[in-house]
């Protein structure tokens, strides 16, 4: 395990965030992002999650509602990494991952695209 503070592990989630296409970015719409220190006790080893209704989902009734949430969790993050390095990388694949939730792809594409 490495240690980082949150502090700079916010940074890094915030420059993941930088790093999505401006095309893709544009298209992000009433999603808010952050970061927590531990996992839900139910799934501890949880790295990330979206919670809200994927672009694919809303319809004409949508409006009004509050934001989606993407979270991103620093411990469970930092304990499977054994460099920087390998907390940035793996910061980068988790924003990527709940950010295509919000899109509405499913975690067997994701898989299938190395975001797993």
């Amino acid at each position: 395990m490495i240690e980082m503070s949150r502090a700079d592990f916010e940074v890094l989630v915030s420059e993941a965030l930088d790093q999505v296409p401006t095309e893709l970015a544009a298209l992000i719409d009433n999603v808010a992002v952050f970061v927590e220190d531990d996992a839900p006790a139910s799934d501890p080893h949880l790295l990330g999650i979206y919670e809200g209704i994927p672009l694919t989902e809303r319809g004409h009734y949508y409006g009004g509602v509050l934001p989606d949430r993407i979270t991103i969790y620093r411990n469970p993050t930092l304990e499977i990494c054994e460099s920087v390095e390998d907390v940035v990388d793996e910061v980068n694949i988790t924003v990527v991952h709940e950010i295509a939730h919000h899109f509405g792809i499913d975690d067997a594409r994701l898989h299938e695209l190395g975001y797993g």
